[in-house]
Parts: structure tokens; sequence; C-alpha cells
């Protein structure tokens, strides 16, 4: 049924213009990128708390926690540094031919070495989520405390993540030429998009990512799809065995009630890697916890940031 909904899907005629972006070519080795970033520290304060370091999910960009940002730099106390971060192959960072947990934590080691600080806490969803687990799990004496937002770290992923091959084969054969404007290449994707994925909530979000070149005109999209479209399988799906590794310090996992990315099957598995952890669940929310239930969301990180 797929393969039919994509050739309908690539008959509908006109052509994305494509445009270069920032892309680096890697082997399959672990080398680091610099990445992008938002910094929210308007507060003069005295003292600060160890910053807060976000990390978004597949399809994200630190955009999309910019109001949490600020609300979490107003109320933290002491007050804390916010960092929103865009991972690899995901808005204004650098594109590269690898895509996996352990190359987005060679990332943030290296962006950690270049904020000069001493210990971070961490916040993470899904995708996110993951590359701070394995990050306080393998460097546990740079991190303070973390946040993982409806994800875990076992094996698979929730039953909604099972399309994801499917969502990237559709973004790359969007076909929009370069005389529209930005919302009416919008428009355009979301009517494309429609033919294959249903829920309009999923579209907006996935469309995001889609931005005009102030150079040309042409239209691209801020994620790299072909890179994400590989490594999805290998580099994102699955998290990485971390043998007999445990992060001690304070974790909190905060789970959405109507999402199955964290299931009760998961808490042993959890317990054992984070000892000093607990689950919330944020009843009424989806995966995107953070913004279906934000304000129950920023009650519940504000108040473990807050502890220390």
């Amino acid at each position: 049924m797929y393969r039919n909904l994509l050739r309908v899907f690539l008959s509908s005629g006109t052509s994305l213009t494509k445009r270069s972006v920032t892309t680096v070519s890697v082997s399959r080795e672990i080398v680091p990128v610099d990445l992008s970033y938002n910094t929210y520290d308007n507060i003069s304060s005295p003292t600060f708390g160890s910053p807060v370091l976000i990390l978004h999910g597949l399809f994200g960009s630190k955009f999309n926690w910019n109001s949490l940002s600020k609300a979490f730099h107003l109320k933290t106390k002491p007050t804390r540094k916010i960092y929103s971060i865009d991972a690899r192959n995901h808005g204004e960072s650098p594109h590269t031919d690898a895509h996996s947990y352990e190359h987005m934590v060679a990332d943030m080691i290296e962006l950690h070495k270049k904020l000069n600080t001493e210990k971070v806490s961490l916040i993470g969803h899904s995708m996110g989520g993951r590359t701070a687990m394995l990050l306080a799990l393998k460097y546990p004496h740079l991190i303070d405390r973390v946040v993982i937002v409806d994800i875990s770290p076992t094996t698979g992923l929730g039953s909604s993540n099972t399309n994801i091959p499917l969502f990237l084969q559709s973004m790359k054969l969007i076909q929009i030429p370069a005389s529209h404007s930005i919302h009416e290449a919008r428009k355009i994707a979301d009517q494309q998009l429609a033919k294959i994925i249903e829920i309009k909530s999923l579209r907006d979000f996935l469309i995001t990512n889609l931005v005009k070149s102030e150079e040309d005109g042409s239209f691209r999209w801020r994620i790299n799809l072909d890179t994400l479209e590989r490594d999805y399988e290998p580099g994102v799906a699955k998290f990485p065995d971390v043998g007999g590794a445990r992060f001690e310090g304070p974790t909190l996992f905060i789970a959405g009630g109507r999402s199955d990315y964290i299931d009760k099957s998961d808490y042993p598995v959890i317990k054992k890697l984070f000892p000093n952890s607990e689950v919330k669940v944020i009843e009424g929310a989806g995966h995107w916890v953070h913004s279906e239930k934000s304000t129950e969301f920023a009650n519940l990180v504000l108040s473990f940031l807050n502890e220390s």
C-alpha cells in the first residue's frame, strides 16, 4: 500500500529546487561537529546553577524549545543558563553522512568543552533523550542531573515510530517550484504529505523544517533526509548497549499518559541504569509532552531542577 501511495505522491508534478547546505563528509568513525545552539541568559545573577542543555527529538530543532527555555531561565533557583541545541543533521547544525547516538554524544562532548563549564544538567526529548542518557552513562562526571522526556533506554520505540522511514521518503519526494512564497510552499507540502500522513499536527511539525533560501529563493529541508533515512534503524531506533554503565545522579523520566514510548515493563531497565530515578506520567499527553501539556511539564521540570 505504501509503495502505491509513494507512486501517487511522486507523480504530483513540480520540482523542489535543491540548494546546497553545510554538509560535512565524514567516514563512519566518530568525528564531532560544531553544534548550533541558542543561549538564554538575560537575567543578571551573582550565582548560576549548572547550565541546562536541551536536546530536541527527531525532526525537531532548538526553536521548538524557545518558550520553555525562557521559562526555565526565568524560574530556576538559582538562575541557570539554558542552551537549546540543534542536533547534527537538524536545524542549523552541520549535515553529515553519519547519524547515531555515539556521534551525537561526541558532538555534545565537543560542545561541553566549548562552553567551558564543569557540569551541566540535561533535558532530552525522544532522540534527544536517548542522547542525554548515553551522555550521562558514558560521562557521569560531567552531568549534574537529567530529565528524559517520553523515551526509555530499551531497544524499541513507540508504535507511532513505525512509519518514520516512510515519512522521510515522503518528504524527499515533495516538489515545489522556487516561485512560490514560503506560505504557499508549506501549503503545497501539506497537501502532498496528506496523501501519506493523515495526522495534521504531525504534518505541521514536519513542515516546520521546510525553509526558503534568501539567496536564490529555492526551498530546502533543514534536516538531512538522506542520512536520517539510511541511519534511522541502526542509529536512532535502537539504543546502544552500555554494558554495566550506570548514572547515579538524580534523573527524572517524564512520560505522556497517551504514549507508549515508556512502558511499565521498561521500569526495571530504567532503575538498573539510573538507580536514582523516578518516572512521572502526565495524563492526557502524547509523545510531545512538552508542547501538549506545557504547563504541567514545566512545573515538573522546574521542581526537579530546583531541588539541588
